[in-house]
């Protein structure tokens, strides 16, 4: 019998870093692994997230020697306004130990990672990198390396010399997901209890999710969202048979709540309904895994018709994170999409009449609303939080303030103003020991230079810049503190919310009420107890669950 690993062109190593609990299933390993497989490569998988104190790294690479090994940043930090943690040197202890024990090539990518490529590839001093949704040219390069092709070939690829980042093959800017087809039929493969792999079972039991992918790319210019520049400005479909031949790979393996990773599930409706009656016909059939299928999905308040809600019903669906965004968006100057690309447009009359569909259906709504944005005053703060909670929704989430991303709208448009002179009310970072100043990328030497200053200050001290409208209920001298903390807004909105509705409310104040993900204590310990499906499915019941974790003394 022909040795398998004899056949091969070679060992692609996949590396996931990402240490938040709940641990996030790295889906996207488990799409480039059924590519490179099928590309006739092999691909181990060194999965770190439940390893945060016992790498093994040079257990694994003593008896291993790839000939390219893939790291996947999926976050540089929480986003959490708030919070402000940054995942980069955690991430860059891991490259560095892995440097220090193959000869191998390190290629980065990730959503994370494309957030910030060319000062992320300097910043981790690594050869190569890819921007957005990375199948094709990971395969690409892993061709080129096999073959003894220079990986300069690889269009698309981001290379870094040690002194510079550019693009192979004379390419511009690197668009994501510019090399991917509109419709796609790879079946990803999904696995549990094998070595070197993805364990999807372990996650769900220990994150209370799956995940599934049905379409990427978003073609929206939302000013704050770094999606499109993330995952690319175009969409690629997924075929619905092999989307739901996915979803039944997951159910035999006991995963049944499973949460799509799509921008937004309903961005291309009439795709969204082939998925969804796809799902229905096959849960009919007789012995039907899907019929044990809980299905949370990520949705805009437009396009979104009785049909879709009815599909969605009937398909299993449990709950739905409607991102509802601002409530009175029209009033605020963010939402004016920039020249030349399109806005998503939508009004409280939207909002409310989803939410309604939803709730007359049985499925579970959170509304998540972005708060403190431009334009943001005390009466739009009012009317936002009367608005919503007058909504038939089972958890409302408040975020105040956003993370200013380089390639996203806001960015762009803050850099232009500040021109690196202006200091932009509003702009902060809880990092930053003197005053913020942004440049356009036609000021900057170069785009590595133009990414970095939304990360680091001028010394390389990390320092990513955050935003929080000036407008609101602070002082002054918080608002001209490039590190002030917007403190007393987030005591209003708390001494605001009426008693009888905190129950489904999420709120960013730091303790139970929190809404940062990473490393959520309540969300761990309700976990450990086995609830399974999205947080504000079980969000109103914190007060007993945590009182039944202090009863049985549980350890998280």
């Amino acid at each position: 019998m022909l040795d398998k690993r004899a056949l091969s062109k070679g060992l692609v190593t996949l590396i996931n870093p990402n240490f938040v609990q709940p641990g996030v299933t790295p889906y996207a390993l488990d799409i480039l692994c059924s590519h490179l497989e099928t590309a006739g490569f092999d691909v181990d998988v060194v999965d770190l997230t439940f390893r945060k104190n016992d790498w093994r790294l040079d257990e694994y690479f003593a008896s291993h020697d790839p000939m390219l090994v893939g790291i996947t940043l999926r976050n540089a930090g929480t986003v959490q306004p708030q919070d402000q943690r940054v995942f980069l040197p955690d991430h860059l202890g891991v490259i560095e130990a892995v440097r220090g024990l193959t000869r191998a090539p390190i290629v980065l990518g990730g959503a994370g990672f494309s957030s910030m490529p060319y000062a992320a590839l300097e910043y981790f001093k690594t050869p190569f990198g890819v921007k957005g949704p990375g199948e094709l040219i990971l395969c690409e390069l892993a061709e080129a390396i096999a073959s003894g092709r220079p990986p300069e070939t690889v269009a698309g690829l981001l290379l870094w010399d040690g002194r510079t980042v550019r693009v192979a093959a004379g390419g511009g800017p690197p668009v994501a997901g510019a090399t991917l087809g509109a419709h796609l039929t790879t079946v990803y493969q999904r696995r549990s209890g094998l070595l070197n792999r993805v364990d999807n079972r372990v996650y769900y039991d220990r994150g209370g999710l799956g995940n599934l992918l049905t379409k990427n790319g978003c073609p929206f210019a939302c000013n704050h969202c770094v999606e499109p520049d993330a995952k690319g400005p175009s969409i690629s479909l997924r075929s619905p048979e092999s989307v739901v031949d996915e979803l039944e790979l997951l159910l035999s393996q006991g995963i049944f709540d499973i949460h799509t990773t799509d921008s937004e599930f309903n961005i291309k409706p009439a795709h969204s309904k082939r998925v969804l009656r796809e799902i229905i016909a096959r849960r009919d059939r007789p012995g039907s895994r899907l019929r044990d299928l809980r299905l949370w999905v990520y949705a805009h308040p437009v396009p979104f018709d009785t049909e879709l809600a009815d599909l969605l019903a009937e398909a299993g669906c449990k709950g739905v994170s409607l991102s509802a965004e601002h409530i009175c968006r029209e009033n605020l100057a963010v939402w004016d999409p920039p020249s030349g690309r399109v806005g998503l447009a939508y009004t409280i009359d939207d909002v409310r009449r989803v939410t309604k569909l939803l709730s007359e259906r049985g499925i579970i709504i959170t509304t998540e609303l972005l708060l403190g944005l431009p334009g943001e005053n005390l009466d739009t703060l009012k009317r936002t939080i009367d608005e919503s909670l007058a909504l038939p929704t089972t958890v409302l989430g408040f975020t105040l303030g956003l993370q200013v991303f380089p390639h996203a709208p806001l960015g762009i448009r803050f850099a232009a103003e500040s021109a690196g002179k202006n200091v932009i009310r509003g702009l902060q970072s809880n990092g930053a020991t003197s005053d913020i100043f942004l440049k356009p990328l036609d000021q900057c030497a170069s785009t590595t230079e133009y990414e970095r200053q939304f990360w680091f200050d001028e010394t390389g001290r990390l320092r990513p810049v955050f935003y929080f409208s000036p407008d609101l209920p602070e002082d002054r001298e918080t608002i001209e503190r490039p590190d002030g903390k917007w403190t007393k807004t987030i005591q209003w909105i708390q001494d605001y919310v009426p008693q009888s509705e905190r129950h489904r409310v999420v709120l960013p104040t730091g303790d139970v009420e929190d809404n940062t993900y990473a490393d959520n204590s309540f969300l761990l310990q309700a976990i450990a107890l086995g609830y399974k499906g999205a947080y504000y499915s079980y969000w109103a019941d914190r007060d007993r669950i945590l009182a039944e974790v202090s009863r049985r003394a549980l350890a998280i």
